[in-house]
């Protein structure tokens, strides 16, 4: 029956949007039987031993190995991700289900959707996939779905973090500390009080609101921009006000936060022009995409003290290469993308990929938030 429900749904969405064929064999190709199923994912090495729930890494595999075995499928794990001769590569062309995380992403290109004839299901082992050609999996009748709400807190929480170590100039004080110096006034012209200062964040998700309810008790000036108002009864919680015409926020802001998708309207949105519109001094933190900034705009401008500090996760490409200049450039507190992968989120997104998983294999529906693309409809955040 859910097969036939499945079917049905195909034949539509292809009358419906007068597409070609690929849409309606993409979706009548999830049938019983044995899967190749593959992850991708950082590796752990010596530290997975360390510790029994670190299960978002190869070694770990989100914990899934003995479960898809039992049932006959095929599980092969990597992180071996860019190039032609690289393991994913060789996996393209027969599988059924690719498992990729924003952390360590695999690359989902329109040319490797092409190759990949019998591809049904991408999973988001996390939250975010623009690693996806959306585009073209919505083309190919492809689903698309991460864990959504996996690790909100996680990077809501590191974001705050990240807010209070430029604010109070932390990082100049720590490498005192280790290159065994002491100078008070390097780090104190510079530290401040993040109370009565005005934050906005551009995005109020799940992930901006939690952040504004941690900034809440700071006793900051909050703003925010987003395409959705907040629920009345949140935004008086709160205490934050919608703003919305971004270019008018982004200027009022000492701190600004980015917590909106990747999108092709994002990308690259904070070019020299805009930046040159900020605040002398602004603190930017952006745990979202590094690809919503322009990379050596963000770094000239750190150079030249118009950005005053900038922290985040988030780089374009990932791994960042060793000659990025997000590595070099001074005011920084960068690091790899750890915010949404701590223990926690770890077994929330485990979870949630399995409970994906065994949904596909009944042939049930995914919980409706889950989707990014389905029947070669876009998510409407991804619009």
């Amino acid at each position: 029956m859910a097969m036939k429900k499945v079917a049905s749904s195909a034949i539509k969405a292809l009358a419906n949007s007068g597409s070609s064929s690929s849409l309606l064999t993409r979706q009548l190709h999830a049938s019983p039987g044995s899967k190749k199923i593959v992850g991708v994912f950082y590796k752990a090495n010596e530290y997975y031993e360390k510790n029994p729930n670190f299960v978002g890494c190869v070694e770990g595999g989100l914990g899934l190995r003995d479960w898809l075995e039992s049932k006959g499928h095929q599980y092969i794990v990597t992180d071996d991700k860019e190039g032609p001769d690289c393991e994913l590569e060789k996996h393209i062309p027969d599988l059924h289900v690719l498992i990729s995380t924003p952390f360590h992403p695999a690359y989902v290109t329109a040319e490797r959707i092409k190759k990949a004839k019998n591809l049904q299901l991408l999973l988001t082992a996390g939250i975010g996939s623009d690693h996806v050609d959306l585009k073209a999996a919505a083309e190919a009748g492809l689903t698309v779905a991460e864990v959504t709400g996996s690790n909100v807190v996680s990077v809501a929480e590191d974001e705050l973090m990240r807010i209070l170590i430029l604010v109070r100039n932390f990082l100049p004080g720590y490498h005192q500390v280790i290159t065994g110096d002491w100078n008070v006034a390097g780090i104190a012209y510079r530290a401040y009080d993040l109370e009565g200062k005005t934050v906005g964040t551009f995005g109020a998700g799940r992930i901006g609101r939690l952040l504004l309810q941690r900034l809440k008790p700071f006793n900051c000036n909050l703003l925010y921009h987003d395409r959705l108002k907040m629920d009345p009864e949140l935004e008086k919680q709160t205490g934050a006000k919608f703003e919305e015409d971004l270019d008018a926020m982004l200027p009022k802001c000492d701190i600004i936060v980015i917590n909106t998708p990747l999108t092709e309207k994002t990308r690259g949105m904070f070019d020299k022009e805009r930046i040159a519109k900020l605040k002398k001094g602004v603190l930017i933190v952006n745990n979202a995409r590094g690809a919503i900034m322009d990379a050596q705009a963000v770094a000239d401008a750190c150079a030249s003290g118009h950005i005053g500090g900038y922290s985040g996760d988030v780089w374009f490409p990932q791994p960042a290469p060793k000659d990025h200049p997000w590595r070099y450039m001074p005011n920084q507190a960068m690091t790899p993308h750890i915010s949404g992968t701590t223990i926690d989120a770890q077994l929330r997104y485990a979870a949630g990929v399995k409970d994906m998983l065994d949904r596909y294999f009944k042939g049930e529906e995914f919980p409706a938030q889950n989707y990014i693309v389905k029947a070669g409809e876009l998510a409407p955040q991804y619009r």
